[in-house]
């Protein structure tokens, strides 16, 4: 009976129809269902409630072929992203099946030439709004030949900020299913990641942050890290985290700081990368700039960061440590003159002897990971070997300083310990056993010094 409930059912009408001359209906009742939910919060309540249509109607209206797509299509997209996209009005979105019909919206949009930017503006910030919400949103985007609009949309229009955001969104969505950082990675979009991020400047921080979180993704693929490696791009994100060091100086840019960081978090989960990072004095890098970050709070997340990549990079070596590299030495008693601790001891100090083989056997694609589908990134939840889990281990051991019969001689002033509890005859000067009295009642008193 409501006003929306009517726009609802003309809508409804006009997509059965599907008769080309409805197309400025179509328009004219989607604009007006748009102002009613833009303007009023009973309006978004109301088209999400339980038992309501209008979801269903709306995703129709997108996936009606006769009409122009041009002239109703994005003011239906519109709608959803201004009145239907936030929190759990997200999840009705994807439950009604309207991730798939967005990706077949964009794959259609995309055979123009050129495709209508504003439409392509509004399709991929409603991806990117109700990505999150699907954990299938990365295989259907493969499956659907939806992966690369985005990429061939921001290699096409680099300078045009307004569109490649929204794009680069998508992509940082996408990139979190392993498989498809591996193809993205294969098509190029590291290197335009890096076009993006470099060389510094402050225009357009926003579309710097989302382009480094995306690069952070995409470089949890080995693939891609290797590539990052190979190109020489961990030396050139160490110089953009020391170019934003020096020059936010009040500290407004942590976040893309931190972003900065994730990526070299990333890429130094190979060894090619650790060593990379070595050989670009990295922990030098990061040691002076994490020193000047010490005394301000609001900086304690990348100090942290900092601290994760550099015990993570920092040469291991066995124990005893004979070299500079360690503050104690622990000298052995007796050093033969051969074998395996001597060599260790006539080793120079900047080799390390523990042989990292972390992923030598890792040349094998994580395509592999197709046949599962899993879109959980398994390299996403990477765990901190310097950090002990065990928590038997952690529990902290008793033992005594000396043995248990050198303590047997203390018996006899702590007898309640040893619980042989006897009563000694005053006159005989000899123990006999301990009967309670069965009249006794109430608490035991013992008697004070100086009272009889």
């Amino acid at each position: 009976s409501s006003r929306t409930m009517s726009l609802l059912s003309q809508l409804e009408k006009i997509n059965l129809d599907s008769v080309l001359g409805e197309a400025d209906n179509a328009r004219y009742v989607t604009s007006k269902i748009l102002h009613l939910v833009q303007s009023q919060e009973k309006t978004r309540k109301e088209m999400t409630s339980k038992g309501s249509t209008g979801i269903e109607v709306i995703l129709s209206t997108l996936e009606v072929k006769p009409f122009n797509l041009y002239s109703y299509g994005y003011i239906a997209s519109s709608h959803f992203i201004t009145g239907l996209c936030g929190g759990r009005r997200a999840s009705v979105l994807v439950a009604k099946g309207g991730t798939q019909i967005l990706l077949q919206l964009l794959l259609t949009a995309s055979k123009d030439s050129p495709p209508n930017e504003e439409l392509m503006v509004l399709l991929h910030t409603l991806l990117a709004k109700i990505g999150p919400k699907d954990k299938k949103i990365g295989m259907k985007a493969r499956i659907n030949g939806a992966l690369n609009i985005s990429l061939n949309l921001v290699k096409q229009n680099l300078q045009n900020h307004k569109l490649i955001l929204p794009c680069l969104q998508v992509l940082r969505v996408y990139s979190t299913n392993s498989v498809n950082a591996v193809s993205l990675g294969k098509n190029g979009v590291v290197e335009l990641m890096f076009k993006i991020i470099g060389p510094f400047t402050k225009k357009n921080t926003s579309l710097m942050k989302v382009a480094l979180d995306t690069l952070a993704a995409l470089l949890k693929s080995k693939s891609n890290a290797r590539r990052a490696v190979d190109r020489g791009y961990v030396q050139v994100l160490l110089t953009i985290y020391v170019d934003w060091h020096r020059h936010d100086s009040r500290h407004r840019y942590m976040l893309i700081r931190k972003g900065v960081l994730q990526c070299i978090k990333s890429v130094t989960n190979i060894k090619l990368g650790r060593k990379a990072f070595i050989d670009a004095n990295g922990m030098k890098i990061l040691y002076n700039t994490s020193q000047e970050c010490l005394a301000v709070r609001t900086l304690d997340p990348l100090v942290n960061t900092s601290s994760l990549i550099m015990r993570k990079c920092f040469p291991k070596n066995r124990l005893p440590l004979p070299t500079i590299k360690s503050a104690f030495h622990f000298q052995l008693p007796v050093i033969p003159a051969s074998g395996p601790v001597a060599q260790l001891y006539n080793l120079p100090p900047d080799v390390d002897d523990v042989v990292d083989e972390s992923d030598d056997n890792d040349d094998v694609e994580t395509e592999s990971e197709l046949e599962t589908e899993n879109d959980d990134d398994k390299d996403q939840h990477f765990k901190n070997d310097d950090i002990e889990t065990d928590i038997n281990k952690l529990k902290p051991r008793h033992e005594l300083g000396r043995p248990i019969e050198e303590l047997k001689m203390y018996e006899q002033f702590f007898p309640e310990l040893s619980e042989n509890f006897q009563e000694y005859d005053l006159v005989s000067k000899e123990p006999k056993p301990f009967v309670p009295d069965a009249n006794l009642s109430g608490p035991i008193v013992v008697p004070t010094a100086g009272e009889e």
